[in-house]
């Protein structure tokens, strides 16, 4: 991939900034900003980072011609020497053009919020689900393996985002190119980051709508049991909310909802355990992990609990695109600011799983229904707890889900975008990016109301989405890094890719056996 250079007005520590070339075939004699202002991007003329548009403060014509002949040189030379150590990364003009990478304003605090708000979710609501299978001993041992070796790899993923000097992979898809070679990296990423934000996607839609369709019952009571929709029709309103917010432009500009959407995740979170742990526990209950009939019932569904904790660490697929929002140069790399903020979510992310799933199996034990611990508390204290702390827990998971939606569509409505301006070689306009959006939004729903739900696509889910956190980073680390043959990097990394890829397989299986042997779709909330 061809790199250029590319200097700053303000001083030689220049911006890094880099975004793949644009597509074979496609010509990009001019650079667009979001704004819709248009500047030459010739081979003399390098673009701002921050701006998107040319800066003529370094070697523009009139300084060139103010400049001798001897200094002109001096200058020249020097940026071809920040080119080659790989202090400077070429602009693609098409990269300002795209929801991921339009604006570089990130930060801190931004990569926190981002992190939180893909990080938890409604999987943390089914995690005593798991806990039900697997008991206490098993349980708490694979959530804490499964956190820390997740960790790890967030870890290597923020590292290899700049890996090569002068080249910043800002999607997972370019680094699995990078690390497997062009074909191969799409072929092995490709599919399950796109699955894994549709399969979110569609996820958040069940949830959401059945969510809102408990709290209206909740707070109209039998105001609304005269003319009351369906649940579809519920999930069509969840859908038109998702679709309205949508249509704020990059990753960038829904940091507001990603903060809004880590508040309330942190909230219901701690409201559900609570809850549920204040409350005087069914008398039936049991912690023994649930008995099956044969040897192959058992495994499968210890494979699908095991996908279901492997499908609440998702969230690694949007982590190199989290981190491409961020401004770098060669003495503030982006990964400083990324890890600090991704540090910060993740220790939150800790404070909520493990007494979500604790304080819920508490409560539950294997009584726990197949739609989770909200599921749980509704069924057996939906007459003990206030309606309105009930009501106020389930508008939560709503506010939650509505922006949850737009950060895990952002890479797909990236891509749209991307196909249309390689063709083009033009920004996709205002409304060709909003027909985008309503139609992948209104293709979530259909998907999300044709296919069963919970625990058993859970477990499919994090079956298929395992590679991308807990085995991919490694054999990336080991492609792009070359650690000694034999050395304890080297062993770690190939053992824990290998042993990824292995449970990838297994969780995919008990999560289609758990499909096959539910035989119904499986609902959110059953009120009584």
């Amino acid at each position: 991939m061809e790199e250029r250079g590319m200097g700053t007005s303000q001083g030689l520590e220049p911006e890094l900034v880099s975004i793949p070339a644009s597509p074979r075939g496609a010509s990009t004699p001019e650079a667009v900003t979001p704004t819709g202002q248009r500047s030459r991007g010739g081979e003399g003329e390098p673009v701002s980072a921050k701006s998107g548009t040319a800066s003529p403060r370094f070697l523009s014509p009139s300084m060139s011609s103010a400049l001798g002949t001897p200094m002109k040189r001096v200058l020249v030379n020097l940026r071809g020497y920040l080119e080659e150590v790989g202090h400077l990364t070429k602009l693609n003009p098409q990269d300002a053009w795209l929801p991921i990478t339009e604006s570089r304003h990130g930060n801190a605090h931004y990569a926190a919020f981002h992190n939180l708000n893909a990080g938890i979710g409604f999987q943390a609501l089914l995690l005593p689900v798991a806990f039900a299978f697997l008991g206490w001993s098993w349980g708490i041992i694979a959530l804490t393996v499964a956190y820390f070796w997740q960790l790890y790899t967030l870890w290597i993923l923020v590292k290899l985002h700049e890996a090569l000097p002068g080249r910043r992979y800002n999607r997972y898809v370019e680094l699995a190119q990078a690390a497997f070679g062009e074909r191969f990296g799409v072929w092995l990423a490709l599919f399950p980051t796109i699955y894994l934000s549709a399969g979110t996607a569609a996820a958040l839609i069940l949830i959401g709508g059945e969510t809102l369709k408990l709290f209206f019952q909740i707070v109209c009571g039998s105001l609304c049991s005269s003319n009351p929709l369906s649940t579809v029709e519920w999930y069509l309103v969840f859908t038109f909310l998702c679709i309205v917010l949508s249509q704020l432009p990059n990753l960038n500009s829904i940091a507001g909802l990603s903060l809004i959407g880590a508040l309330t995740a942190i909230t219901y979170t701690c409201m559900a355990w609570l809850l549920s742990v204040g409350q005087e526990r069914p008398p039936s209950v049991s912690y023994q992990p649930l008995s099956y009939p044969s040897l192959g019932a058992a495994a499968y569904s210890v494979s699908n609990a095991l996908g279901i904790i492997a499908y609440a660490f998702r969230g690694h697929n949007l982590a190199l695109e989290i981190q491409a929002t961020m401004p770098s140069t060669f003495k503030h790399p982006a990964h400083v600011p990324m890890w600090r903020g991704a540090k910060v979510a993740y220790l939150l992310i800790a404070m909520c799983f493990f007494p979500i799933a604790i304080g819920g199996f508490w409560a539950y034990g294997n009584l726990m229904p197949a739609g989770g611990i909200l599921n749980a508390l509704y069924a057996f204290h939906s007459r003990d707890i206030p309606r309105g702390l009930l009501a106020t827990t389930f508008l939560l998971v709503v506010f939650h889900c509505l922006t949850s939606f737009q950060i895990y569509s952002m890479p797909v409505f990236d891509s749209f975008e991307a196909g249309y301006t390689s063709r083009t070689n033009r920004p996709c306009s205002i409304w060709v990016r909003s027909g985008f959006r309503v139609f992948y939004g209104l293709i979530s729903f259909f998907v999300g109301v044709a296919l069963p739900f919970l625990s058993s696509l859970a477990g499919l889910l994090g079956g298929l989405s395992l590679p991308v956190t807990f085995a991919y980073p490694c054999f990336m680390w080991i492609s792009m890094k070359q650690p000694p043959r034999f050395s304890f990097d080297w062993y770690l990394n190939w053992s824990l890719g290998i042993i990824g890829m292995a449970f990838s397989l297994a969780f995919s299986v008990g999560g289609v056996w758990s499909m096959v042997n539910s035989g119904i779709q499986l609902k959110f909330f059953k009120p009584n």
